[in-house]
């Protein structure tokens, strides 16, 4: 196993951040993904293509042919997603579709996009059933495969671990990371409008792949049904339904039960942590930090603002 050598100048250590071996081969998918669904804000049909890519590659979209590394580099503020940005074109809405990736160990793919809508300077990532597990099922019934460079050789798969602590908040939602030995998650929501949403936690360690699988990727984006209206008039949320998102009312509680899991919106908000700190993976190396996290009342933009915080210093 190697690691190559334009990798080894973005893998240097820094004061905050530690690039190590995990002693395994990167990895991609065996064979080529489709899936064609309904997205949520935009309401298009999409169809995506996942292929397998060389490692030292990465995650990027292609989208009329354009290249948009799955890079916090290319990551904007938007609305209730997460959307990359390059040259006029925009991808969005990539947050599930990433965890499931960073989630269960695919390094390196390509990401084909396409849609059915209008617009042909932006696509938005289906949205299914507002978890990641159609995703997750997706790569587990084709499989995963070292993925090998342009020589025909594998690669070493590294890791980010933290090295001392860091934080970002905004008002009273804050994100904190300490070092350790594995990545640990402890995710806090307080929605106090909502009885069912107010001051609910959930933690685990993602020392391996399945606690994703089970835990994290069925859990359903979830939203206050009052708030609805408001959101549809800011063209937002024009394909989501009871169908593909929990839904909450400030006087009725739970609208379409049950729940998954009684912590299915804490873990809702892990499965989109998982993806948007994906951002921070670099030429096939992992981009979820092995680190104790601790997330409260967080939100796209303080992932994002997270992931840069742990970018500038390495």
């Amino acid at each position: 196993m190697r690691i190559p050598r334009a990798a080894m100048e973005a893998f240097k250590s820094s004061a905050l951040i530690s690039w190590r071996s995990t002693g395994k081969q990167q990895q991609t998918i065996a064979r080529c993904i489709e899936k064609t669904g309904r997205a949520l804000h935009s309401g298009d049909l999409s169809t995506v293509r996942i292929w397998p890519e060389l490692a030292g590659t990465g995650r990027y979209f292609d989208f009329r042919s354009l290249l948009i590394p799955a890079s916090i580099d290319f990551a904007e503020d938007s609305p209730l997603c997460t959307t990359l940005r390059k040259d006029g074109h925009s991808v969005r809405t990539v947050e599930h579709l990433l965890s499931a990736l960073q989630g269960t160990g695919v390094d390196n793919c390509r990401i084909e996009i396409m849609n059915s809508g209008s617009d042909d300077t932006s696509v938005e990532v289906p949205i299914f059933d507002g978890s990641a597990r159609e995703w997750v099922e997706a790569i587990d019934q084709v499989g995963l495969t070292d993925a090998m460079d342009c020589n025909g050789r594998s690669c070493d798969r590294v890791s980010p671990y933290l090295t001392q602590p860091v934080h970002v908040s905004k008002g009273d939602s804050v994100i904190a990371a300490f070092p350790a030995n594995e990545t640990y998650i402890s995710y806090g929501i307080d929605f106090p409008q909502v009885s069912d949403l107010s001051l609910k936690w959930y933690s685990s360690s993602f020392c391996t792949g399945s606690i994703y699988s089970k835990q994290i990727a069925p859990s359903r984006t979830f939203c206050v049904y009052e708030e609805v209206k408001k959101m549809r008039s800011a063209g937002l949320i024009k394909g989501g339904s009871a169908e593909n998102a929990v839904v909450f009312s400030i006087s009725k509680g739970l609208l379409n039960p049950p729940l998954r899991s009684p912590e299915e919106p804490c873990r809702h908000k892990v499965l989109d942590f998982i993806g948007d700190v994906s951002l921070f993976a670099r030429s096939g190396s992992q981009g979820l930090p092995v680190a104790n996290i601790i997330a409260y009342k967080g939100g796209h933009s303080l992932h994002a603002e997270f992931v840069r915080k742990l970018s500038s210093t390495s």
